[in-house]
């Protein structure tokens, strides 16, 4: 039987990590559908490439950083227990790489190639596995003190604040720090739209990204005697409580109604196995409300050229996300209660200044020594011809 459990346990989490690399493939569709169409070959490229700078980094570095666990031992070792240490890394490693995979819809169409992925390096090895170790690994105290002072540990199940409002943070600084894309904000105080290139691939990349997110909160449980019906369905009613309301703030809009239910799923991974069903609807539909006004604050009001709106999708709903598990966790609503509202301010705010101060520092160093931004020449004709050589699409049949 413990045999079984071993084989069941590594099948389960192989399993999540599979859904969650899936994911990666979302994050692809939907900054290639809402980019202009000069820079969607960047977009592909992009995400696949940081993914695998990530697994390196964070298989020689960041999941010892987070775990203290380092796999430079020999391979009888690490297939003990049908590998359940490697398919665990695996997993956390499609979390880690999730945030450069944010950052990219962010800084999407101005920013240089090598210098980002230099930048995601730095992230997944060190600024992303630190914090990682404090929420989920107990480093340094810091829960035992969170604890001690709100009578509750900080609970964040499946990464709202670790994993969402970390890589929306970070991004806020790298967004600022590149400046917005020429001719988006015009001197006469007029705005430029750069409409989506492609609906179809946006929406695509939506679907992608919600199918995968079950595994993304399911499988966090990470083993199989853990797993939770209660959080599968919170991540579905928050998922269409965040796209009813963005169908009605955003007024029809397609780009808001396919953001909607990832704006939910990110604010119910902290307490998605915590809260009623009802209280899980809320929680998505306030996310929903929440990236509709502010996508378009930061976008007309102060001329941020967040392109996807991950700070306010990411960060802000991530945020939110870590906020509502301490409210609406609470038995008083239905919840199964354990935690605190004091420990969720405490955590999530830890978890917003660490990014904040990382993304500043990273991309500060980066642009001071190397730069963050395409020539104006190379951002005009586009990151496809000026970075890869090649557009998505040719503008003459290959036999002409």
């Amino acid at each position: 039987m413990e045999a079984l459990k071993q084989g069941s346990d590594a099948l389960f989490i192989l399993l999540g990590g599979i859904m969650v690399l899936a994911m990666h493939a979302g994050f692809a569709f939907l900054e290639l559908g809402t980019v202009r169409r000069k820079n969607q070959v960047n977009a592909l490229v992009k995400i696949l490439v940081d993914f695998s700078v990530s697994t390196v980094v964070y298989f020689v570095v960041g999941y010892s950083v987070a775990y203290g666990t380092s796999f430079f031992v020999g391979a009888e070792q690490l297939a003990a227990q049908n590998g359940y240490e490697l398919l665990k890394f695996f997993f956390l490693l499609t979390f880690a790489a999730a945030i450069p995979a944010i950052i990219s819809g962010g800084i999407a169409e101005r920013a240089k190639f090598w210098p980002q992925l230099l930048a995601t390096a730095m992230i997944v090895g060190f600024v992303y596995p630190f914090f990682e170790g404090i929420a989920w690994n107990n480093h340094f105290g810091v829960q035992a003190w969170i604890e001690s002072v709100s009578g509750a540990a900080f609970h964040d199940f499946a990464g709202s604040v670790v994993v969402h409002a970390m890589g929306g943070w970070i991004a806020l600084p790298a967004v600022v720090l590149l400046g917005a894309r020429s001719n988006r904000y015009r001197k006469d105080g007029a705005m430029s739209a750069h409409p989506p290139s492609s609906i179809p691939f946006l929406a695509l990349g939506a679907w992608i990204l919600c199918v995968g997110w079950f595994g993304f909160n399911v499988m966090s449980a990470q083993t199989l005697d853990k797993i939770s019906g209660l959080v599968a369905v919170n991540s579905l009613m928050a998922m269409v409580g965040g796209t009813l309301v963005a169908l009605l703030l955003g007024k029809n809009d397609p780009g808001f109604v396919h953001n909607g239910p990832l704006a939910g799923l990110v604010a119910v991974c902290a307490g998605s196995d915590l809260m009623h069903p009802l209280g899980a609807l809320v929680v998505g539909g306030v996310a929903g409300a929440i990236f509709v006004w502010m996508f378009t604050l930061t976008q007309n009001r102060w001329r941020i050229d967040d392109v996807l709106g991950v700070w306010p999708l990411h960060g802000l709903c991530g945020t939110w996300g870590g906020i509502a598990a301490g409210i609406f966790g609470s038995k008083a609503l239905g919840g199964l209660g354990g935690v605190s509202l004091g420990a969720q301010l405490l955590g999530t705010a830890m978890g917003v200044a660490w990014a904040l101060l990382g993304g500043v520092v990273v991309y500060g160093a980066i642009k001071a020594l190397l730069g963050l931004r395409l020539s104006q020449e190379e951002e005009f004709d586009g990151a496809d011809l000026s970075v890869h050589k090649i557009t998505a699409t040719p503008d003459r049949d290959a036999s002409w």
